[in-house]
């Protein structure tokens, strides 16, 4: 079942330094390239394009990701 995360949710999710803060940019259904990487996504699987409070965007599972 997909979290019911909404556009301008804030949310933290685990990162290479820790654990990383941002919120929800948007809800995505279809493959996107984000710095360089593919995010494999559809209507079945879908994922999250979240942002840091730094500016960075990133795609994540919606189970990667803790509602704040």
């Amino acid at each position: 079942m997909t979290k019911k995360l909404k556009n301008g949710d804030s949310v933290s999710w685990k990162s290479h330094g820790g654990a990383a803060h941002g919120k929800v940019i948007r809800k995505i259904t279809e493959p996107v390239t984000i710095k360089g990487h593919k995010a494999i996504a559809s209507m079945g699987s879908p994922r999250f394009i979240v942002e840091t409070n730094e500016g960075k965007r990133a795609v994540h599972k919606p189970d990667a990701l803790t509602k704040e």
